[in-house]
């Protein structure tokens, strides 16, 4: 079927709102459908009446508009996210550099997008699944500004020669994500003799949660941008030019000027002192737009009066479920590294330390970071990789006078990360896949290397 216009085919979409992808389904192909992209297959074959086809132009190609259908979930806490990322087109090592922003084939493909969504529950069955909503999506100014730097980002590695070193991480809201049915598929690359995974243009589920959330909720996350600043600087840089203002100051002088409450035993102080100094009246970071869309998590850093960091970083909780189960690129800690960027924000104490003894430190800089893929298929997966193996092998624990302890990759294993307690007390403790039981432990980044990371 050809639709002359817009309105025509937006309407045809609309019809589809309420139906599962049973009623939808007109030539028994849902009795089949084993994954998620066969549902994609019934809209265009049953609701929009045209062949499957992996042709590279777009799904409605006399109007110029891809269609993509993709899931989103409910969370706990009432609000809406996107299950997965929306994957666009392979990229041609060999070619993409060859083109311009405007001319790349990411452009080509997500100009203008038809996007069905429909609620992702994994208690039904797929043919249960409803569309709730149809919308075309068109970028605005500001989201291209972004999604320009990152495609040059990743056309800059290409050209490099490090289209192997490629990360999600290394960008905020298009992202070149790996596609393959393992690891160990490689494609070649023009400007150098290393194999690289292939990859495909993406929008990250971060990114399409912020649009997800735009049509099923009235209300919209705050912007830390005036209209047409991401057109002239980075996030990066917007950020720098909203904080530096405030650097030297101490935390007490913080509170005070945006009248938050001093309260050191409160953890939500900090993000809302920081979101009100960046304009916003959200009382968490996550809460803003730009944070939500790229994937932003931040992070606070205390130095001590000497420039040196006296404690380790933590990055969640260890799930030895997960960790037993999963493969590296499944696995939480991999999720953790590959696809989210860091904001640290940098504290430094004026007193040397002492127990006991309450210190007011003072802001003096931010640091917008990820880690390198080669640290993430590195150390990072050695440190993840032994966790592994003594987990699945038994951990050995040792009592100790007032504790203990474990053979879990420590502090000293590599320098980068390692495996160590987090619970509230010697009480908080987990059960292992072979019974036992054992303190709550958490992933965690070494001192050292965060210092590495900021005083590069």
């Amino acid at each position: 079927m050809r639709y002359e216009t817009i309105q025509e085919l937006m309407d045809k979409a609309r019809e589809a709102e309420g139906k599962t992808f049973g009623e939808i389904d007109t030539t028994g192909r849902i009795k089949n459908v084993r994954s998620k992209g066969s549902l994609g297959h019934i809209i265009e074959e049953s609701h929009f009446g045209y062949p499957i086809n992996s042709d590279a132009r777009p799904d409605f190609e006399e109007l110029g508009i891809e269609l993509k259908v993709t899931p989103f979930k409910k969370n706990k806490n009432g609000t809406y996210s996107s299950k997965e990322r929306l994957v666009l087109n392979m990229i041609d090592y060999h070619s993409e550099h060859r083109y311009s922003f405007e001319t790349s084939s990411f452009l080509s493909k997500a100009t203008s997008m038809l996007i069905m969504l429909y609620q992702y529950e994994p208690e039904i069955p797929m043919d249960d699944y409803r569309i709730y909503k149809s919308f075309l999506n068109e970028f605005s100014e500001e989201d291209l500004a972004v999604m320009r730097q990152d495609w040059e980002t990743i056309v800059t590695k290409i050209k490099n020669g490090e289209a192997h070193l490629i990360s999600e991480a290394d960008t905020m809201y298009l992202s070149a994500c790996t596609k393959g049915a393992n690891g160990s598929i490689v494609r070649t690359q023009p400007f150098s003799d290393e194999p690289a995974k292939p990859r495909a243009f993406s929008l990250k589920a971060s990114y399409m949660s912020g649009l997800i959330r735009k049509y099923l909720t009235p209300e919209l996350m705050e912007s830390i941008a005036n209209q047409g600043e991401l057109n002239e600087m980075s996030i990066e840089e917007l950020l720098e030019t909203r904080l530096s203002p405030h650097y030297g100051k101490t935390l007490i002088d913080l509170c005070e000027e945006t009248k938050v409450p001093y309260n050191p035993r409160n953890k939500a102080m900090i993000p809302h002192v920081m979101a009100k100094l960046l304009g916003v009246q959200k009382t968490d970071l996550s809460g803003i737009e730009e944070f939500a869309k790229a994937n932003i998590k931040f992070k606070t850093v205390a130095r001590e009066p000497d420039g040196k960091i006296r404690e380790h970083m933590s990055f969640g909780k260890v799930d030895f479920e997960n960790l037993c189960q999963s493969d590296w690129e499944d696995s939480d800690l991999y999720d953790t590294f590959a696809e989210q960027k860091y904001l640290f924000l940098e504290f430094q104490y004026d007193e040397e330390y002492v127990p006991k003894k309450k210190r007011i430190p003072r802001f003096v800089g931010i640091r917008l970071w990820n880690m390198p893929l080669d640290t993430i298929d590195g150390e990072l997966y050695e440190m993840w990789s032994e966790a592994r193996k003594v987990v699945i092998e038994g951990v050995e624990l040792i009592p100790m006078k007032n504790r203990v302890k474990n053979n879990l990759p420590g502090s000293k294993f590599n320098q980068v990360a390692h495996v160590r307690s987090k619970g509230a007390d010697g009480d908080d403790k987990i059960r292992l896949p072979d019974g036992q039981w054992i303190t709550k432990q958490a992933f965690w980044l070494d001192r050292n290397y965060i210092q590495q990371i900021l005083d590069a």
